[in-house]
């Protein structure tokens, strides 16, 4: 009997998981394809140049986790100086991404306005059309 009892228990955990899983889904489908990626920072940006390096250095290298360690280290030891041209490439990164975004959002407002202004008047002409009819039967 005890069985029973602990297996519908289960049962709605279950069902409250599926819920949330479904809605993560959800969201993960809404993403707009045509939205621009968010830039990388100063340490990817080193780290595209240091995958390089390491990569010569170490042929028989196939770790990811290794790649990604050493690149740490390294950055955390760097000066300042050494780090500026990371940093300057970054930003550039950065700016351009915003221009890119400023352009993404002046469109999709563009097509928010089209499709309320084509909703508008489609509601005005069916509000027309009735309008005269009434007319027309009280004449």
């Amino acid at each position: 009997m005890k069985g029973g009892k602990s297996k519908g228990k289960a049962d709605n955990k279950l069902g409250v998981k599926k819920s949330a899983a479904q809605t993560k889904k959800e969201k993960n489908a809404a993403k707009d394809p045509n939205k621009p990626k968010r830039p990388a920072s100063a340490f990817f940006v080193f780290m595209e140049d240091f995958r390089k390096q390491y990569k010569e250095k170490h042929p028989g290298n196939k770790s990811v986790a290794a790649v990604g360690k050493a690149g740490g280290d390294k950055w955390k030891h760097l000066t300042d100086a050494e780090k500026a041209p990371y940093i300057a490439k970054a930003e550039k990164r950065k700016a351009e991404y915003e221009k890119n975004m400023d352009a993404y959002n002046k469109r999709q407002a563009g097509e928010a306005e089209e499709e309320e202004e084509s909703d508008k008047s489609k509601s005005e002409v069916d509000e027309e059309d009735g309008s005269d009819e009434e007319e027309e039967d009280d004449d």
